[in-house]
């Protein structure tokens, strides 16, 4: 018997209005992930990426479509209720880090937790135990402004994982690095993936990012499709 589904979506579609242009942005868009898969998307800008990731993080709504996150149709709920499970099943990575400025490392990573209502001994040794696990646990105290790009990068993934959670979205997470961090940083996820088994979608133009996945997704016109060779 295979891995669980942890994501489905099936033919989502969106379009936005422009002035009184009709823009589609997606066309029917399927995809189904797997526990403890890494999945890579591809495509051109302005093909859809960005607006898919966002409705399979529960940031937008799909004009049409469905969409499962283990196993929950969350087509149709309350914002109180996406809020609940955006915060305990799904982790964010973008490329502009997102951190708190005001913020330790530490702290940062601590947020989500303090939103889950953690206790606060607990969710500072877990922080710092995410901290230890993606590299950095001698920045703890530093803030964002007091680190390298691939630094925060490496915050944002350990408060991405902070919940635990069932999935973790990336939208272009190396976009912002050299060459060098930006290889450190696709090695990291990878090496989480591998060890703690967590599931990562990854959305980004680098082809050497997309070749580590196990599964590369191509968007065009607005729909899924399998790449096999790269």
């Amino acid at each position: 018997m295979g891995k669980k589904i942890v994501l489905k979506a099936v033919e989502l579609y969106k379009s936005y209005r422009l002035g009184k242009v009709t823009v589609p942005a997606l066309r029917g868009a399927s995809i189904e992930v797997r526990e403890g898969e890494f999945v890579a998307i591809i495509g051109p800008s302005g093909s859809g990426k960005t607006t898919l990731l966002n409705i399979l993080g529960l940031l937008d709504t799909p004009d049409s479509g469905e969409l499962y996150i283990d196993g929950l149709s969350v087509i149709g709920l309350d914002d109180d209720e996406l809020s609940e499970i955006r915060l305990r099943k799904i982790g964010f990575v973008f490329q502009h880090y997102n951190l708190i400025p005001i913020l330790t490392a530490l702290e940062n990573v601590e947020l989500p937790m303090i939103l889950a209502k953690v206790p606060r001994k607990e969710r500072i040794e877990r922080a710092r135990e995410l901290l230890r696990m993606v590299g950095i646990p001698h920045m703890e105290n530093h803030k964002p402004t007091e680190m390298s790009g691939g630094q925060q990068q490496r915050v944002a993934i350990a408060r991405a994982l902070a919940n635990e959670p069932s999935i973790v979205l990336a939208d272009e997470p190396t976009g912002n690095l050299d060459t060098k961090s930006s290889e450190a940083i696709v090695n990291l996820m990878k090496t989480l993936n591998r060890r703690r088994g967590t599931t990562f979608i990854v959305v980004t133009h680098d082809l050497d990012v997309a070749r580590k996945a196990d599964r590369i997704l191509g968007i065009r016109d607005g729909k899924l499709y399998e790449v096999k060779n790269l």
